[in-house]
């Protein structure tokens, strides 16, 4: 029986696998295939959940090429354990020939296959970065394939994790599966104020719960009057000025310059009134108000 398994590295990495005849679970220790070797690493995700996940990433095919071999045995689990502390060497040495280079770069992490095959240094930069002669450094030093990935400073801080304002782990470092761009329009939506220091994450960017609510707030959004708008009541003409979607209440401006705040079901009602009332007095009077 074939099966198709999600399987999470070091961090935020993660690929798709095919496997047969193995009894897997969410968060079991595997041997996978990985290139010119093996790698271990955790399963999250199983069959159609796995699927889904993969469809929404992009996969390059719905059929994973590489396998999933084994379970880990606890030998193993032990000894990519005590990789992390030359994962530490590694990033030291490799910080050291960025500087003698005099390279352009950040090096944020390093992460071995499980067989010691390949060295993956994950790296942020503002402009191209000639690391050929990097490469060969380390090549040499290591005695293994080098790989060198730049990535932008969202995965530099899901890879280093850290504490966001609200007080807990970085969402994109734990349980996020997936980065995606958030843009200033969404804070205008939800009526924030526009402070860089007060709507920035760890990284600089604009923070990821901006959009857990976000749908929550534009559909909200659709019973009220949107800003600018003018509507007449007993009180005459007033514009739409701000609106509370936690209270609902609209803060109105009439042509004096006079402000208030209404709760929106009391307005409805008055606009409401006001519309009958036209309509009684004859069409123009309708179409006027």
């Amino acid at each position: 029986m074939t099966g198709f398994a999600e399987v999470r590295f070091k961090s935020t990495r993660r690929d798709y696998y095919q496997f047969e005849d193995l009894n897997l679970a969410p968060g079991d220790r595997v041997i996978v295939e990985a290139s010119n070797g093996v790698d271990l690493g955790r399963v999250e995700a199983l069959g159609s959940v796995a699927q889904r996940k993969c469809s929404s990433r992009e996969c390059a095919t719905e059929t994973p090429s590489l396998r999933v071999i084994r379970r880990a045995t606890d030998e193993e689990v032990r000894r990519a354990k005590q990789a992390t502390v030359d994962e530490d060497r590694a990033r030291r040495e490799t910080r050291t020939h960025v500087k003698r280079h005099r390279l352009k770069m950040k090096v944020t992490d390093a992460e071995w296959q499980f067989d010691k095959k390949k060295l993956i240094v994950y790296f942020t930069a503002d402009k191209r970065v000639d690391f050929r002669a990097l490469v060969r450094d380390l090549a040499r030093e290591f005695r293994t394939r080098i790989e060198l990935k730049q990535i932008g400073v969202r995965d530099e801080a899901a890879l280093l994790g850290g504490i966001g304002r609200c007080g807990r782990e970085l969402c994109c470092s734990t349980w996020l599966p997936e980065l995606k761009p958030v843009s200033l329009q969404v804070a205008k939506d939800q009526g924030l104020f526009l402070n860089p220091a007060q709507i920035s994450g760890c990284c600089g960017r604009l923070m990821c719960c901006l959009m857990y609510e976000h749908d929550t707030y534009v559909s909200a959004r659709r019973r009220f009057p949107r800003e600018g708008k003018f509507v007449t009541t007993e009180r005459g003409r007033e514009k739409v000025v701000g609106m509370n979607v936690f209270n609902e209440t609209i803060t109105l401006l009439d042509d004096e310059g006079n402000r208030r705040v209404a709760a929106l079901e009391d307005l409805k009602r008055a606009v409401a009134a006001r519309r009958r009332e036209a309509l009684a007095r004859g069409p123009e009077n309708s179409q006027r108000d």
